[in-house]
């Protein structure tokens, strides 16, 4: 052992950056692993399971006020097996104990997550988050928890049995699909949606529903749909448009959005928007960037795509490995401070600014009156470039183009500060919400840049995390590890269709078709006709759960419906219909009683009511940009176009025995039904759908 190891503990042989933090901790942790539960089976020890992640600033705060104190880490040791998991690479482990808190406490939980397990069944006997060293705001000191739960255990051993059983019958409880009932009309379950949304929704600061505001992207998902039906009402529709464009607006505008680099924060702590919880997800900018790209065009704002445009170019600058895989999150903290590194003080924007940059910067960010962030200002848009334009007497172009030096030197000036911690490990699920963000945002805003970053990622994947016809969950360095979860083959192979649409490579199109096979042959519960977020021969935990609502992520067995639904009827497969037609069979009871909670799974439901239209054409490669183009043109938002080069050997069977007279044909398809071969673009274009206007709003 090196004399910069001697002092770690085991975590020091980890590749996660979270259990990495805590590798020179005077607790004595373990990962989870067969060595730590064998231990605390053989010594009859609780074990004290502690779950995290790298950027969470309050991760960070309970371990430099206890894991890293001398004495709380002796009872740490000498009463516990003490256990550390980074709940992004065990997204499994920590659906678990999130439910027990649920149930302990009639609330949800978070992170960090602090959970006492017994030692042979591995059942909670108590779940918390975030506990301080000492006692304050009504929680116990962390030290006299420890003692507190040590001795209640030695003293009720012998009840554990029975509490083993209660919990677990609860969690079997939790774990059952709800049957759909008998009046469950699927045709108004968009509207029911719909209408839980306007209820929750903020009109003076935009969101749905109270601080803390999260942006899920499913929310805007069902709006959008909504808004596109053909038969919904003019005025219905424009109503719900403005409340999306309200709540984007807000988003972008505000503190949630990084003003001069692009990408999401996490959640906003306040309902205006305006003061972020500062870690940086792949995730969020993630699955926000493709709502941006589509509201664009639905209401005709550019500014949205300007939004998707910053969003993806920083994820290329900063969260993109080398070999091609993104990484996973920023931290919320730098130098010991959350939110350092993306706040302001007047005296340092004087000093970087000239005296007219700084006027427009003050008035443009609304830098008056009482910082807005610990003293500081973080940065959010308070006034439009035509508002600053006319308080200074200028032209807009003129001050729009002034606006983007400020933001120059403030980026190039933020730079030179000591950076929030990157995790840079790759996970498959996150990388594949990614892949198809930048592959719809290059494809529909014609950047075929970003088309090349998403094909980087997908193919770093294939070479370095599918082995013998399985996916590997986590990557980093040169170790891919851990047994792939049903949000890594759905996400990725979700991703990979919308690369597909971007630009058709064969080997895209095999990988795809085997990701669902596996996906179907692993995670598939025979019974109710959904997916299990664990596959089949994955480790034996307490309980194995079937993903059913949205969370901060799609759920993977709406996402699949979806897309199963979709592949289907391109590839002319009935068993992946039919398989989407299981996933809703087995879900929808849920998705009746809180349609908004469900939105995923609506989506793919409203596609099964009216099947969209697919557009495959074929041809020689340099007819098919302009075909395809002109089809992005006329109808950006209703389709899926599939532009296939003749030398194509994967194309759909669809095409196969089509003869041409041109350079091009096209067919339109519903469901298994395509139209006869379409030989010109001009024709082409005359028979799509026609695109709904929605704008102005």
């Amino acid at each position: 052992m090196s004399d910069s190891t001697k002092n770690a503990n085991r975590l020091i042989n980890e590749t996660s950056p979270y259990l990495l933090q805590h590798a020179y901790n005077p607790v004595d942790w373990y990962p989870w692993s067969k060595e730590a539960l064998e231990r605390a089976q053989a010594e009859g020890k609780l074990i004290l399971l502690s779950i995290g992640y790298s950027a969470c600033h309050w991760c960070h705060v309970m371990e430099h006020e206890s894991f890293e104190d001398e004495e709380i880490a002796q009872k740490m040791n000498s009463q516990f097996v003490c256990v550390k998991v980074d709940r992004e690479e065990r997204p499994d482990l920590d659906k678990i104990y999130q439910l027990a808190h649920q149930m302990f406490n009639q609330r949800g939980g978070g992170w960090p997550l602090t959970a006492f397990l017994t030692p042979d069944e591995h059942t909670p006997v108590f779940v918390g988050t975030y506990f301080p060293k000492t006692p304050r705001m009504g929680m116990p000191g962390f030290g006299q928890l420890l003692d507190n739960i040590a001795k209640n255990y030695m003293d009720n051993r012998e009840k554990i049995p029975e509490h083993s059983k209660a919990i677990k019958e609860a969690f079997q409880r939790l774990g059952t699909i709800s049957e759909p009932s008998g009046d469950s009309n699927l045709e108004k379950l968009l509207d029911n949606a719909i209408f839980e949304l306007e209820r929750q929704y903020d009109p003076v600061y935009g969101g749905f529903g109270d601080a803390p505001k999260f942006p899920h992207s499913t929310q805007f998902d069902l709006l959008l749909r909504f808004c596109l039906r053909p038969d919904a009402e003019n005025i219905r529709v424009r109503s719900v448009m403005r409340k999306a464009v309200h709540s984007l607006a807000a988003m972008s505008e505000g503190g949630l959005y990084d003003q001069l680099a692009g990408g999401f924060y996490r959640y906003s702590v306040d309902a205006r928007w305006e003061i972020p919880h500062f870690e940086k997800m792949l995730y969020d900018s993630a699955l926000l960037m493709p709502i941006y790209v589509d509201f664009g065009f639905a209401a005709d704002r550019e500014d949205f795509h300007d939004v998707a445009i910053d969003t993806a170019e920083w994820v290329v600058q900063e969260m993109q490995s080398p070999a091609g895989g993104y990484y996973s999150s920023l931290d919320a903290d730098s130098e010991g401070q959350e939110g350092k590194y993306y706040a302001w003080d007047l005296d340092e924007l004087r000093e970087i600014l000239t005296e007219s940059e700084f006027r427009i910067a003050e008035i443009r960010f609304g830098l008056r009156g009482t910082p807005n962030f610990e003293g500081k200002w973080h940065l959010r848009i308070e006034n439009s470039i035509e508002t600053v334009a006319k308080r200074l007497g200028e032209r807009p172009e003129g001050i729009e183009d002034a606006f983007l030096r400020v933001k120059e030197k403030l980026l190039k000036a933020r730079a030179k500060r000591v950076k929030p911690g990157l995790d840079d490990k790759i996970l498959t699920s996150w990388n594949g919400l990614m892949i198809k963000a930048m592959a719809r945002t290059g494809r529909l805003l014609d950047l075929p840049d970003f088309v090349d970053s998403a094909e980087r990622a997908v193919d770093f994947i294939r070479d370095r995390m599918w082995k013998d016809g399985r996916l590997l969950a986590a990557a980093r360095k040169e170790k891919a590890h851990l047994n792939a979860y049903l949000d890594d083959y759905v996400f990725l192979a979700d991703g990979v269709f919308e690369l597909l649409q971007a630009r058709w490579r064969d080997v895209d199109m095999c990988f795809m078709t085997d990701l669902i096979n596996a996906m179907v042959t692993n995670f598939r519960d025979e019974n109710s006709g959904a997916m299990y977020f664990t596959s089949h021969d994955h480790e034996n935990l307490i309980h194995r759960s079937i993903p059913t609502h949205d969370d901060a992520t799609p759920s993977g067995n709406g996402v699949a419906s979806h897309f199963l639904m979709k592949v289907g009827h391109i590839l002319s497969e009935p068993k992946y219909t039919e398989i989407a037609r299981g996933i809703i069979g087995a879900l929808q009871g849920g998705a009746v009683r809180m349609p908004s909670a469900y939105g995923s799974l609506v989506c793919a439901i409203e596609e099964t009511l009216a099947p969209p239209t697919t557009v495959l054409i074929q041809g020689k490669q340099d007819c098919l940009e302009s075909w395809l183009g002109g089809a992005i043109e006329s109808n950006p938002l209703d389709m899926s176009v599939f532009a296939i080069p003749d030398n194509a050997v994967t194309a759909p069977g669809s095409l196969q025995g089509i003869e041409r007279n041109g350079d091009a044909v096209a067919l339109l398809c519903s469901e298994y039904t395509c139209s006869p071969p379409i030989e010109s673009l001009g024709a082409l274009l005359s028979k799509l759908p026609c695109k709904r206007l929605i704008y102005p709003v």
